[in-house]
């Protein structure tokens, strides 16, 4: 992991820290998990959205979300998120 994701007091992940995530089941859910991966990132606390869905910095299967999430990112001009989602996708 990227040492710009990770959180200054060192712990990895908060559990307490809660994700609006549909069901595992649900086929939304890996578009939500891509979603809470990039938000998390951005507070610098990857590690909890990773605890919450289930899935590391960088999942394959998520790359297809996240690239969505970069065209939305460069049309509504969010410099941030499309940084994130270009790290995501290296």
């Amino acid at each position: 992991m990227s040492v710009a994701f990770k959180r200054e007091d060192g712990n990895w992940g908060d559990p307490a820290v809660r994700f609006v995530l549909p069901a595992r089941d649900d086929p939304e859910f890996d578009a939500a998990a891509a979603e809470a991966l990039l938000d998390a990132a951005r507070t610098g606390d990857t590690g909890s959205a990773e605890m919450a869905t289930g899935y590391y910095w960088g999942e394959p299967a998520l790359k297809p979300h996240v690239e969505r999430i970069l065209v939305r990112a460069r049309r509504e001009k969010d410099d941030r998120l499309e940084q994130l989602a270009e790290r995501f996708l290296r």
